[in-house]
């Protein structure tokens, strides 16, 4: 085996990837804190061709050396916009008709390895704070919570893994409809 170049990756330039076909999901951040970590999702965005991220409350945006250092440029290939709060965001994407998930433990969630998607259906996936995850009122206005099975001592993933693994299952999942 030999290492592929960069060149012969065959990847698209960010004009490009504006008029590309995009998965239909929108990533919304909730009221996350570490720049690193949001880099980091937007950069898996990119990788998985997402339509937009919606940065909501303390979140922080673009531009921002932080940011950059783990985006690696995908703040400028990805569509973003900002909300005061998370709720104003889920208005917009239920007046666009999005499914709108909270990747959150809760009662009857949906464990991520038994998710069913259905087919010409858009999805907003919320993502939350490091430590106290998506508020309340926010999981109150889902149509749904995705759990993500875990088998460890800890609770949670970082909120960067967390949404690498849940956008590649939902990748998955949509590709295959």
């Amino acid at each position: 085996m030999r290492k592929k170049l960069n060149s012969e990756l065959d990847r698209i330039n960010p004009n490009d990837y504006k008029s590309v076909k995009k998965t239909p999901l929108v990533v919304v951040l909730d009221n996350v804190r570490s720049l690193n970590n949001i880099g980091s999702v937007f950069r898996t965005a990119d990788g998985f061709r997402v339509e937009a991220i919606y940065l909501c409350g303390i979140t922080a945006q673009p531009p921002h050396r932080d940011i950059h250092k783990t985006a690696l440029g995908a703040t400028e290939s990805v569509p973003w916009k900002y909300f005061s709060t998370t709720k104003d965001a889920l208005v917009e994407l239920r007046a666009k008709e999005y499914k709108i998930l909270a990747i959150e433990q809760v009662e009857n969630s949906i464990l991520l390895d038994e998710l069913v998607l259905e087919t010409k259906e858009s999805y907003a996936l919320i993502f939350g704070h490091e430590v106290r995850g998506v508020d309340q009122e926010i999981v109150d206005l889902c149509d749904a919570c995705i759990e993500i099975p875990q088998m460890g001592t800890k609770h949670s993933f970082n909120i960067s893994v967390s949404a690498g693994i849940v956008l590649w299952e939902f990748y998955k999942l949509l590709k295959s409809l």
